[in-house]
């Protein structure tokens, strides 16, 4: 063999070591890719599910929230009206 063939012969084993390298390296991020896709569809899931997800929870939240809110003024204009009722009888002697 020449000098110019066998250097031929060691660029090409270069060139398919790192053609390998490369290959391994796409494969490498198609893993991490496919992986990801799945925690995509679990976040997906969990923030959209109509029954658990984040946006239900939130909804029942605000339900909850806006609820107690009324009864706790109803319950403090209750308080306030008994309180002015008992200082009018107080004063006026009703």
């Amino acid at each position: 063999m020449k000098d110019s063939e066998i250097d031929a012969a060691v660029a090409l084993t270069e060139i398919n070591g790192r053609l390998d390298q490369v290959i391994l390296s796409i494969e490498t991020v198609k893993d991490k890719q496919e992986e990801m896709a799945g925690h995509i569809v679990k976040i997906k899931e969990s923030v959209y599910n109509p029954d658990s997800g984040l946006y239900a929870r939130l909804r029942e939240l605000e339900s909850w929230k806006e609820t107690s809110s009324r009864l706790l003024w109803i319950l403090i204009s209750s308080v306030a009206a008994l309180t002015v009722a008992t200082l009018y009888k107080m004063a006026f002697g009703g």
